[in-house]
């Protein structure tokens, strides 16, 4: 009804860039490993609520403009970067700033905590340009060119896209979540941290020479 075709080849391909790592998987990781399932899963609904800024994208245009234009693709590519060094920045301090002693404070409320990673989760998926630009070079190969309602199944694409990345996010959070249960001393925590840190620069850097297809 919608215009769409090869929609098992679709799921077969979001699974593959699902199990793809990246910026959405390291993140969900990360934030699994320090805050356990349900900072992990805060993670990954903000990095759903970021597909769903892509979809509109999409949908209307706005991902089109930024594969025709240079200026545009520059800027959400280094916003992104930037926004991804912001981060290892913060995990850099966190492994400095920890004693290499002395237990860890108390963490702060789940709320908060889980209120973070939304909005973190969120920005780090959108200032992705890659995703941007994957959106719209594969949601078009599975609509009909003939489609008589081409926005519905962009929209239609793009929340499926959602719902099994989630699906997907979330099957990753329960299978990491268990290592948490490892108490490791100070000093491997706050590697840990530098560890983590160095994973994000290394992202903004990749980020940071992506070029325009």
């Amino acid at each position: 009804m919608l215009g769409t075709h090869d929609l098992a080849l679709f799921a077969l391909t979001v699974l593959v860039v699902n199990a793809t790592p990246g910026v959405d998987m390291a993140f969900t990781l990360v934030s699994t490993l320090r805050g356990g399932v349900r900072a992990g899963l805060a993670a990954a609904a903000g990095i759903g609520a970021g597909c769903g800024v892509h979809t509109l994208a999409a949908a209307f245009g706005l991902a089109a403009l930024m594969a025709a234009s240079a200026a545009a693709f520059t800027t959400v590519k280094w916003a992104g970067a930037a926004y991804l060094l912001w981060l290892a920045v913060g995990m850099l301090r966190a492994g400095l700033a920890a004693p290499a002693t002395a237990p860890r404070a108390p963490p702060p409320s789940t709320a908060m905590r889980a209120g973070a990673l939304f909005r973190q989760g969120f920005v780090t998926n959108v200032l992705n340009p890659k995703v941007a630009l994957f959106f719209l070079a594969l949601l078009p190969q599975v609509i009909d060119a003939d489609a008589p309602h081409k926005t519905a199944a962009f929209l239609f694409l793009g929340a499926w896209f959602i719902a099994q990345g989630f699906v997907f996010l979330a099957l990753f959070v329960v299978l990491v979540a268990p290592l948490r249960r490892w108490q490791p001393r100070p000093a491997v925590t706050r590697g840990l941290h530098l560890a983590g840190a160095g994973l994000f620069a290394l992202l903004a850097a990749r980020l940071a020479f992506v070029e325009r297809a």
